[in-house]
């Protein structure tokens, strides 16, 4: 039987051939947006006041949950997040599985000034040329789903379009893998890509292998300001969150509520770096 992810990445071939016939790069190349400056998701985590970034996520369902919310608007998110004070945004435009589109994308770039990260399941340098014209800062490359290679050169095609790379890894093997890649952020996903299970140990028994320089980021099942805290402690310096933020009808106070949960157990930036408050360990 075919898993969840093998599944994911049949339809997506299936759906980039289809657009690729309909709307050429060329017509993609031309669109106004393709030719916008983007932003740099990772200078804003870089330079956060709060001493770590959020990357809040807009996405209106996923294959291990049938429905998170799909009563608010794009428009209405987004300047939630945007008024709460995240560092960017991650946008779902998967529609099969997700229930995302690039209109979502589209409506973001439109609606804030914040750094926006296309997430999807991207295979094929069409993917990437599309990110840029429909507003995205910011692309995900899942290790799981791509060769060496692959990631090189979708890393390559991104970079030269002024997009920035948040790479995915799930285990040691992909992060080894992939190790060298000039990448912007890597990301630790604690969700299984083939059971959908979630574990924080995925986090902290990767971090210290993640190559000085690059901003890491922890993503899924992150739901409590202590869960932040230990992550932040051994290395991290964002966190992707979307169902915790997404599933409520509120999400800007529940993201200021967040933040300020967070912020009562981690110290700001300028305290922070006089205390020996992360416990980095030599690889």
């Amino acid at each position: 039987m075919e898993t969840i992810l093998e599944k994911i990445i049949h339809q997506k071939k299936k759906e980039v051939m289809l657009k690729e016939s309909l709307i050429s790069r060329k017509q993609l190349e031309n669109s106004e947006l393709f030719k916008r400056h983007t932003f740099s998701l990772s200078e804003q985590i870089k330079t956060s006041p709060l001493g770590f970034g959020i990357i809040a996520e807009h996405k209106r369902r996923s294959p291990s949950r049938s429905s998170i919310n799909t009563s608010l608007l794009v428009q209405e998110v987004l300047e939630a997040y945007e008024n709460a004070g995240v560092n960017g945004a991650s946008i779902l435009t998967d529609n099969s599985f997700f229930g995302g589109s690039l209109e979502d994308l589209l409506l973001a770039r439109a609606t804030v000034k914040l750094p926006l990260l296309r997430k999807d399941f991207i295979i094929e340098e069409y993917q990437v040329i599309e990110a840029k014209a429909f507003g995205a800062d910011a692309i995900l490359l899942i290790a799981a789903t791509l060769t060496k290679q692959e990631v090189n050169s979708l890393t390559k095609l991104a970079q030269n379009l002024g997009l920035e790379v948040l790479l995915e890894v799930h285990n040691f093997k992909e992060l080894e893998q992939n190790i060298d890649t000039p990448v912007q952020l890597m990301g630790v996903n604690n969700r299984n890509l083939k059971t959908f299970e979630v574990s924080l140990e995925n986090s902290l028994s990767l971090v210290h292998h993640i190559p000085d320089g690059v901003v890491k980021i922890s993503e899924s099942g992150i739901n409590s300001a202590e869960a932040i805290k230990t992550l932040y402690d051994v290395g991290y310096d964002g966190f992707l969150i979307g169902e915790h933020f997404m599933k409520t009808n509120d999400p800007e106070k529940e993201v200021k509520n967040f933040i300020h949960k967070i912020c009562q157990l981690i110290p700001k930036k300028n305290e922070s770096k006089n205390q020996n408050l992360r416990h980095e360990t030599p690889r």
